[in-house]
């Protein structure tokens, strides 16, 4: 398994979750990871996985959200490493304080912004230099598939926020294109990673829409990763992929 060998991935809330599942497969595929998260537990579990496994990662501990941690992440995972060839951004998060706009606060709205939409324009300012400098390479920014069609589950400001990454892919695609840069978004439905179960617990949360082919793994999300972070894919750019069973189909 060789798809990313001698790539160097820089994924971000790679501590848990659809992060922590495309950083082994990455991994496992050639691929040197800088696994970067806020929390340093799950962070460095992570990299314990992967390198326990014969892989080859280190953490970076970072707030995705603060300019000057982007910055300085970026920055060790190349000293680190020597380059960068693939950005990968996973961080975000969606609460049950989000709602409909006549409801949802302010404050949440705002945080909503910062950690789903802000944390991707600061890892693309930050990353994308350095993938140009080594002559291009893949950004991955995931984004969901409330960003693409209405869903009556209240959480507007988390729409809002993902619905920026999708153009600010799109945009991103044609402007470093020249530069052998491509961008392209992941829209996942519901993925049952260990916070996404926990929601299901909490009567605010209730997940809604079509399944078709039942709720999917942090794997499903992962292996498309890797096709968008491989070579495989070097004619693809500006695309938003549905990881959905189905919900855009019906």
């Amino acid at each position: 398994m060789d798809r990313l060998q001698g790539k160097v991935a820089f994924i971000t809330g790679a501590g848990a979750g659809i992060g922590r599942a495309g950083a082994q497969l990455f991994a496992k595929e050639g691929a040197k990871i800088a696994v970067v998260d806020i929390n340093k537990e799950g962070g460095d579990e992570t990299v314990g996985m992967i390198n326990d496994d014969g892989g080859e990662a280190v953490f970076i501990h970072a707030d995705m959200t603060e300019p000057e941690a982007v910055e300085r992440a970026v920055k060790t995972a190349v000293e680190r490493f020597g380059k960068l060839d693939i950005l990968y951004n996973n961080a975000g998060a969606s609460t049950t304080a989000d709602g409909p706009v006549t409801r949802v606060s302010l404050d949440e709205w705002w945080r909503a912004i910062r950690v789903n939409l802000f944390s991707v324009f600061l890892g693309c300012k930050y990353a994308i230099p350095e993938l140009i400098r080594n002559g291009g390479g893949s950004v991955i920014n995931t984004a969901s598939i409330g960003a693409l069609f209405g869903n009556k589950n209240g959480r507007n400001a988390y729409a809002a926020a993902k619905g920026g990454v999708v153009s600010l892919t799109r945009a991103i695609a044609v402007d470093y294109a020249e530069y052998r840069v491509r961008a392209n978004a992941l829209a996942p439905t519901v993925i049952l990673t260990e916070r996404i179960k926990k929601f299901f617990d909490d009567p605010k949360f209730a997940a809604s829409g079509t399944s078709l082919l039942g709720f999917g793994e942090p794997r499903d999300v992962a292996h498309l990763a890797v096709y968008l972070a491989s070579d495989e894919s070097r004619l693809i750019t500006g695309v938003v992929f549905p990881v959905d069973s189905g919900w855009s189909a019906v």
